[in-house]
């Protein structure tokens, strides 16, 4: 059954956009009970604009964690060589040895790449 509705195009948009505004706030819902449940985490924004801007975003949680490259290094069991090369965007890392490092930073692999 093909049933038609025929609205003003003003009426449309203003659909559209309450449409678009409680999608936007069941979104806010979900990562402000993600984040009281433990499952997200906040970042300070200037360290969001780092990693927006294009910084690596391994240096930029290991800084966030207070974190220098040896003690990272000592925590994930990798080389601080590494860390630096990564940081750097030198080479990229080998699948375990990012995922050390998400571990040591308490985040997930995705956080890192």
């Amino acid at each position: 059954m093909n049933d038609m509705v025929t609205i003003p195009r003003e009426e449309y948009e203003r659909l559209l956009e309450a449409a678009e505004d409680l999608a936007d706030m069941a979104a806010y819902h979900r990562i402000k009970a993600d984040i009281a449940a433990g499952r997200e985490e906040l970042i300070p924004s200037e360290f969001a604009d780092r990693i927006i801007d294009g910084e690596s975003p391994l240096r930029v949680y290991r800084e966030y964690r207070g974190l220098t490259q040896a003690a990272l290094a000592e925590a994930a069991g990798v080389n601080r060589v590494q860390i630096a090369d990564i940081e750097s965007r030198r080479k990229s890392g080998s699948i375990d040895t990012v995922r050390k490092l998400a571990e040591a930073l308490r985040l997930t692999i995705d956080d890192l790449v």
